[in-house]
């Protein structure tokens, strides 16, 4: 991508910026500026102020007394979501912020259908620029389908395709890729090298360093409401990212065990269901941490599904602890000890709207009834606190909404809610989707702190990393099979990458 011009004016500046909430301040004096044309990454961990810088260029907030913005030099006050979005600023945010109930077209072309006494809705235009777009980032979904339907990553190439479907000169994406594989990652960077050929200005936010350093020319980090700097990315690493966003030098190292002599905890032979996977066999060991990975499609989350009894194989066997477990039933699972944290926390590993407490004791509900079939409040807030204080999870309080978190956090009350039930089995499915660094570490430690109690787990991820640097064994899936086993050491990092993606 071509560098932009040094002599060109900023199309965005902000100067002194900063924002409170109450006795919290989210961005301490901060300096910005964007260049016509760049692709700018902005990094940090999370409750660092990234949304909030956002969503203060985005008129959603307000800033305090004393900041400065200027659009191409001039300044900007009162900035709204409507005056922005008319200087050519658009948002993908991380929620994506989708019509559940309207179809893919409708998303994306949704200036089109929303129609009006004067302007009916205009169907063919919109499925137009709806598959225009889906072609140009090289995906086939379904323009009739709801939204509500789709799996996470396809939700999160509708939400990017509706951003480019608003002409922007100013497009802040926020975890763009954070459901996306490789190859669909290289499909949105080359739609953002050809905005960035027409003057359009990206701001990509992601916790994915080498994407930073793939696509960038300038990143920024921030660190606790204040900018640590603004380099280029040719003189950063990944490394020297990891330690400007967090303070901490972060070091990666095999981790792998020979887990042949523990007992099977999980046995699964010959396990198949029409058109998602089939002859499926593997062994978990007790205390064992076997990676699952592959590319999107390729049969993962539909595996741990089944394996959850969420869904009925249509073949196979699967034993638990060396009994029979059976088929397409949770609640079976949970009480054969199997438990699954889903790779899509927002729609299925959590109640958005319900408290922390009330989403950490949603598992064990039964378990803490008395005889009369009553839970105590005393004795669900005991619950709640314990699972706070042992996985270490950030919070304002137990009765505040668990969507007031970061989303480390509310990955860590999802591991919390199910190790509750005493699993002597995990799934792991992508369990730091759109975490930063820092809690992706803390993640990884209560991975590896169960593992050593003897709990049996499942790592399925397509970041390669990951499961390099965390799993005894890594296991490859492919169009819905088993295709090899790869143990970490024997092979190097470049070497699995290399299989994976082949």
């Amino acid at each position: 991508m071509a560098e932009s011009s040094p002599a060109a004016r900023p199309l965005l500046r902000l100067a002194h910026v900063s924002k409170r909430f109450g006795g919290v301040r989210a961005l301490d004096d901060v300096d910005w500026e964007l260049m016509p044309g760049e692709v700018h990454c902005l990094v940090g961990e999370n409750g660092c102020g990234k949304s909030t810088l956002i969503k203060l260029v985005a008129g959603v907030h307000a800033p305090d007394p004393g900041s400065r913005i200027e659009i191409d030099g001039h300044p900007v006050a009162g900035l709204t979501p409507a005056r922005a979005v008319s200087l050519g600023i658009q948002v993908i945010f991380q929620d994506l912020s989708l019509f559940p109930n309207l179809s893919v077209a409708e998303n994306i072309a949704i200036d089109e259908s929303l129609g009006g006494l004067l302007r009916p809705v205009r169907r063919a235009r919109m499925r137009r620029i709806a598959a225009g777009l889906l072609e140009r980032l090289g995906f086939d979904l379904p323009l009739d389908a709801p939204v509500a339907g789709l799996p996470i990553a396809a939700r999160q190439v509708v939400a990017i395709c509706r951003g480019l479907a608003a002409r922007a000169r100013l497009l802040f994406m926020d975890e763009p890729t954070s459901s996306l594989t490789r190859t669909e990652v290289s499909s949105l960077l080359g739609i953002v090298a050809r905005l960035v050929a027409d003057n359009v200005t990206v701001v990509f936010v992601s916790h994915r360093l080498d994407e930073v350093i793939e696509i960038a020319q300038r990143v920024t980090v921030l660190r606790d409401g204040r900018k640590v700097g603004t380099y280029p990315v040719a003189e950063v690493s990944g490394a020297r990212l990891t330690e400007l966003m967090t303070g901490l030098t972060i070091e990666h190292r095999v981790v792998a065990r020979d887990p042949s002599s523990a007992p099977p905890v999980l046995e699964v032979k010959g396990l198949g269901r029409a058109g998602e996977y089939d002859d499926v066999s593997f062994v978990l060991r007790r205390g064992e941490v076997l990676g699952l990975t592959g590319l999107l499609g390729a049969g993962r989350t539909e595996l741990a599904l089944s394996l959850f009894g969420m869904t009925r194989p249509d073949r196979g066997e699967i034993r638990v602890d060396g009994r029979p477990f059976p088929l397409g039933s949770n609640r079976e699972a949970i009480r054969a000890g199997v438990a699954y944290v889903s790779d899509d926390r927002l729609r299925l590993g959590l109640n958005m709207r319900q408290s922390v407490q009330d989403n950490l004791v949603l598992a064990v509900m039964r378990r803490l009834a008395n005889r009369l079939g009553w839970i105590e409040p005393g004795v669900r807030r005991a619950a709640a606190a314990a699972a706070v204080e042992r996985l270490r999870i950030k919070i304002p309080g137990l009765d505040n909404p668990v969507g007031q978190l970061s989303g480390g956090n509310q990955q860590r009350v999802v591991l919390a809610k199910w190790l509750a039930t005493e699993p002597v089995v995990l799934l792991l499915d992508s369990p730091t989707v759109g975490v930063d660094i820092g809690n992706k570490q803390g993640i990884y430690e209560i991975v590896h702190a169960l593992a050593a109690r003897g709990v049996g787990i499942l790592l399925i991820s397509d970041e390669i990393p990951e499961v390099f640097y965390n799993c005894d064994r890594v296991l490859h899936m492919r169009e819905g099979r088993i295709v090899g086993e790869i143990r970490p050491g024997a092979v190097s990092e470049q070497e699995l990458e290399d299989r994976i993606y082949a």
